[in-house]
């Protein structure tokens, strides 16, 4: 069955940097588009950004993120990646790996921005 595994989630410091993974298994991870969305405490779900299937080199990001996060995948490890670059507290939430725009999530990993 599909698995999505999310991990990197931390505590760190306003400004600092963390990168997430998400570890896929039960499919052809390089077949599907995958995401990343979020949920703040006490807030709706946002996404943050997307990456094409194989073979096309189309990224999405949220307004909020751009120029600060980053998503890739590397297909020959089945991982998506998010890397976030100058964290603010606004940014603290839980952040969900999703394949397909939503068909399918991980657990999710805790990330918390605050000094």
């Amino acid at each position: 069955q599909v698995q999505l595994v999310e991990s990197g989630g931390n505590l760190v410091q306003p400004g600092g940097s963390l990168r997430l993974s998400c570890t896929a298994s039960g499919f052809t991870f390089s077949s599907h588009w995958m995401g990343w969305v979020r949920q703040a405490p006490g807030k709706g779900l946002e996404w943050v950004a997307t990456i094409a299937a194989a073979g096309t080199d189309y990224t999405y990001y949220a307004d909020f993120v751009k120029g600060r996060f980053t998503i890739s995948r590397d297909n020959t490890r089945s991982t998506l990646y998010l890397q976030m670059n100058s964290l603010d507290p606004e940014d603290t939430a839980l952040y969900y790996c999703v394949r397909d725009l939503g068909g399918s999530w991980g657990q999710g990993t805790q990330v918390t921005v605050s000094s």
